[in-house]
């Protein structure tokens, strides 16, 4: 049986959708499980029961401290390894976000991975188009954002689960292969065309002053945003790379579409 982790959230639920919307045996896991799905709570391990799982999917657990979800990783190997998980699939970080505030819980998780003894496959995935139209923001009628020129390598969510599913369903040719799964180059002023209005950068100082300011906003969340930031704009993430495309046997969705409905659905 296939068991895909985090199914409460976006990317989880779309991996375990397209797994059965292919016919593919699957169940999910999160804490809040719905119908026939498993409860796990990564900060609870007596609830991480992976006993029948022949291939794990271990949807990161990205939002806490380094610690934090390092630590729930390492909760969830241990269970895997204990209970005779056949094969895990952990969806990480694009290789080109090294540098970014939240690469290194992914790498750390890698290593754990990689230690664990397991057969495993790792699936570095890029920003989400979604992602990257959300962070866009209205000024009356133009487009702010700290991106300057700079280009995304986005990519579609339903891409990366689409991905994931084709990997968990026949786990045995990807074992030990880490894939670089990003979209093509996307950039601020790209939507703002599309959507016909101005688009304005702003400087790194002034977003790094708003997003001290954004109401709701966890303490580790603000430097993570404004890595991103910097990075798009200095080109760090806008090489393509050709692994998204051969894992799901055509070209990955065109980014720039989702990134519009993304800065769309925010306008005032």
């Amino acid at each position: 049986m296939i068991l895909v982790t985090g199914t409460g959230g976006h990317l989880g639920s779309a991996t375990l959708a397209a797994l059965r919307s292919a016919g593919t045996p699957a169940t999910g896991g999160s804490r809040t499980p719905g119908e026939g799905g498993r409860r796990l709570d990564f900060d609870d391990p007596a609830s991480l029961d992976l006993t029948g799982v022949s291939t794990l999917v271990l949807v990161s657990a990205g939002v806490g401290e380094d610690d934090q979800v390092i630590a729930r990783h390492a909760a969830v190997l241990d269970a895997a390894v204990r209970d005779g998980v056949g094969h895990l699939v952990y969806t990480s970080l694009t290789t080109a976000g090294d540098h970014l505030a939240f690469a290194l819980a992914h790498r750390a998780t890698e290593r754990l991975v990689r230690a664990s003894g397991l057969p495993w496959t790792i699936l570095r995935n890029g920003l989400y188009a979604e992602l990257f139209g959300g962070l866009l923001t209205w000024a009356g009628e133009a487009l702010e954002s700290p991106f300057g020129e700079g280009a995304l390598a986005a990519v579609a969510r339903a891409d990366l689960a689409e991905a994931a599913a084709a990997v968990a369903t026949d786990p045995g040719p990807h074992a030990g292969r880490v894939y670089d799964l990003v979209g093509a180059p996307v950039t601020a002023g790209q939507v703002a065309a599309r959507l016909g209005v101005p688009h304005r950068t702003i400087g790194l100082a002034e977003h790094r002053r708003r997003l001290a300011q954004a109401p709701g906003l966890l303490p580790f969340q603000p430097p993570m945003a404004a890595s991103i930031a910097t990075a798009v704009r200095h080109g760090f993430l806008a090489a393509p790379a050709p692994d998204l495309a051969a894992l799901l046997g055509r070209p990955a969705r065109d980014p720039l579409p989702l990134a519009v409905a993304a800065a769309a659905a925010n306008r005032p």
